[in-house]
């Protein structure tokens, strides 16, 4: 794994917010560096040679060059404004590369799922990270995760990642990372139209002026249009043998 080289500046752990706005007003982000049974150093770096840092990967190796002193460490995590999204801290874990550390490391996924692609499936991504034990050399960038094979229903689960030789995952080694779902679609168009036939086969009642039950309360008979409606295709008795009623 390529090596980043880094310089810093020892920063006073005393400084008040005016010395700490200075230092950010010229673009400089405020760090700390520890562990490795030494005690911790307060520095701040270049907000550009940070960020550049960075975009060669998480986890990557740095050499941090602090006034006559260079330590090797790695970028465990950054702080960013809340508004502006600039970095504002960093924090820097100084390890031996021949000890193994315990990161997080990004999952990425590569392809398109054949139930997404030819059978309207969708794909869940579950897990954005995955936690890792190895030696700082061994640690990967990213683990790639192939979803082309998956079909409708199908998931990858921790266990089936491939990780570098000597690497340990800690997660769960059921913990889904991806699976494609079945998109219910006509179902849920169904359910409606049904409500509504339901509705429809239900004829509507209303009260007969004048006319009361035993009780005294109003009796409610199908509305004239409904019961029109329902009269239809009966057949109708003789006039004569109303008459004889």
């Amino acid at each position: 794994m390529e090596e980043i080289m880094l310089e810093a500046q020892n920063r006073d752990n005393g400084q008040g917010k005016g010395p700490k706005s200075a230092l950010r007003s010229r673009s400089q982000v405020l760090g700390v560096v520890y562990s490795g049974g030494k005690p911790p150093v307060s520095i701040s770096i270049s907000e550009q040679a940070l960020a550049g840092a960075y975009r060669k990967g998480a986890n990557a190796i740095v050499r941090l060059k602090v006034g006559g002193d260079s330590e090797t460490v790695v970028i465990k995590t950054i702080q960013h404004h809340p508004v502006s999204g600039r970095p504002i801290h960093a924090d820097f874990q100084r390890i031996s590369l021949t000890q193994k550390i315990e990161v997080q490391v990004p999952i990425h996924i590569i392809g398109e799922a054949d139930g997404v692609k030819n059978f309207g499936g969708l794909l869940q991504h579950e897990l954005r990270a995955v936690k890792m034990r190895a030696l700082p050399t061994k640690i990967p960038h990213s683990v790639e995760v192939d979803v082309a094979k998956l079909g409708l229903g199908d998931r990858i689960l921790v266990k089936n990642l491939a990780i570098p030789e000597g690497a340990e995952l800690l997660d769960d080694p059921e913990h889904i990372v991806v699976h494609v779902s079945v998109v219910k679609v006509e179902a849920e168009a169904a359910a409606p139209a049904e409500a509504a036939a339901e509705g429809a086969a239900q004829p509507e009642l209303a009260v007969v002026k004048g006319k009361k039950d035993e009780e005294g309360r109003p009796i409610k008979e199908a509305a004239p249009a409904a019961a029109a409606e329902a009269g239809k295709g009966q057949s109708k008795e003789p006039a004569a043998k109303k008459q004889a009623k």
